[in-house]
């Protein structure tokens, strides 16, 4: 996600941050690269200029002249501003009305709308603990609303079910009564997209939203679109009094462009940023954890929810016990964790909310997630191709048990030798988590594993 923009800020600001004094001179070569990186990742002009005349004013001042670490300093302004044009803080929907709450999701065809609403349903019943109807209000595309359907089967929410010979507005209104017949919360309505922006579908929208008075109207935009995406949501706020953005495709996105432009172009807030197709790659959008990641500085505290939300309590605790009690972590322990790390979205979903460790550039991250991910799959089909017996106990894994191991995983008998190294490593590692503070420290530690954090598993 904004490799391009990371890549080339971090090595601008590097440059600044170990100066003792901070010049007009050296300010004014910074803010020149600066302006380069945003213009080549795709962010629009007007919001380049203020963000770089916001930087220039407060550089210049005493803000950095009276620091006692004036490249610091610098940073921090750069990162604040950053924070500023994307929006302060997280926005969170409003929701606190009448039952059910209305949310009304518009954008143009191809932006990832139907599969939002899916992934938004999923945030609400499972974050918010919200009961949720989707309905699909496009009657142009039947193939939008079959989607809408399976997605809100595999998610688990209420589906309405609208077939073409229906007008938006009747489809809205009676999905609305339904719901409060049912008492449900939440009414998600997707709406149809076009190809370009036209007068037929801006008046069919204004009509639904005039008739269904939602409590949230949310435009869905391409990430990847840069500027275009700007200018899209510019021209639906114009239309619509929406109330946030979603942007889609973010982590398909190297710029960066749309995320720094849209609020600032808008005057509307981004509240979710989808990751990916999976029904659980949305997540809420905070200003101060991106403004982090782009400067290369990672984003540690998404990382924690992220982790909170997916590992497992149960097996966590019962892995804690074990090992409270004596008992060794054996290699079927060593395997739950590798399948932990693969449910927080692999390597890369890591690796995007870790800081750039050792100033490693996204080519050389790249290649690290590469191997790292070989390897991991490597791990996990040795130990797959082992007896249960070998997994408790790796000691009794002789010389024809590794032979025998290795032709089974499509490994060497070397790669079996290592294995069995690093578990004990992993075995060490887990008593001393354990005697200190249990599984929260242990995840803490988990960034060792990682590449650029010094103890990454050698196969």
């Amino acid at each position: 996600m904004f490799e391009n923009l990371t890549d080339r800020l971090s090595l601008t600001l590097r440059n600044v941050t170990g100066k003792a004094k901070l010049t007009e001179d050296n300010i004014k070569d910074t803010l020149r690269e600066v302006r380069m990186a945003l213009l080549e990742a795709d962010v629009a002009l007007p919001v380049v200029k203020d963000f770089v005349n916001r930087i220039r004013d407060r550089a210049v001042g005493t803000e950095v002249s009276k620091s006692l670490t004036p490249g610091q300093a610098f940073v921090k302004i750069v990162q604040a501003e950053l924070e500023s044009i994307m929006g302060a803080a997280n926005e969170d929907l409003a929701l606190s009305v009448t039952p059910p709450a209305v949310v009304l999701m518009a954008g143009l065809q191809g932006a990832g709308k139907t599969t939002t609403v899916g992934k938004l349903a999923k945030f609400l019943k499972e974050r918010k603990k919200k009961s949720v109807l989707v309905v699909s209000a496009d009657v142009y595309r039947p193939a939008a609303i079959k989607q809408l359907e399976t997605l809100a089967g595999e998610v688990g929410v209420t589906f309405f079910p609208s077939d073409i010979s229906q007008k938006p507005v009747a489809i809205a209104q009676a999905a609305i009564a339904e719901a409060k017949l049912k008492y449900i919360d939440v009414v998600l309505v997707d709406t149809a997209g076009r190809l370009a922006i036209d007068a037929e579908m801006m008046a069919e929208i204004q009509a639904l939203h005039q008739a269904v008075k939602p409590a949230e109207t949310l435009f869905v935009v391409d990430a990847m679109t840069g500027q275009d995406a700007a200018a899209t949501a510019k021209a639906f706020a114009d239309a619509l009094p929406l109330t946030g953005v979603v942007l889609t495709k973010v982590d398909g996105d190297a710029r960066g462009g749309a995320a720094l432009s849209v609020r600032h172009v808008t005057g509307k807030p981004i509240k979710f940023i989808g990751m990916g197709e999976k029904s659980d790659a949305l997540e809420p959008f905070h200003p101060d954890r991106i403004a982090s990641r782009i400067l290369g500085m990672g984003d540690v505290l998404s990382l924690i929810e992220q982790a909170e939300q997916t590992i497992d309590r149960e097996k966590a605790d019962k892995l804690t016990k074990k090992l409270k009690k004596g008992k060794g972590f054996d290699l079927e322990d060593f395997r739950d964790q590798l399948q932990q790390m693969k449910n927080m979205g692999g390597l890369g979903g890591l690796m995007d909310k870790l800081p750039q460790m050792g100033g490693m550039n996204p080519a050389q991250m790249g290649n690290a997630q590469g191997a790292a991910e070989k390897q991991f799959k490597q791990m996990e089909a040795i130990i797959n191709s082992m007896t249960p017996g070998e997994r408790r106990d790796p000691e009794i894994i002789s010389g024809s048990r590794k032979r025998r191991i290795a032709m089974g995983s499509g490994t060497q008998v070397q790669d079996i030798g290592r294995l069995i190294k690093q578990h004990k490593q992993m075995q060490k590692m887990m008593k001393k988590f354990t005697a200190k503070g249990g599984m929260a420290k242990m995840m803490r530690g988990m960034g060792g594993m990682l590449p650029g954090g010094g103890g990454m598993p050698k196969l």
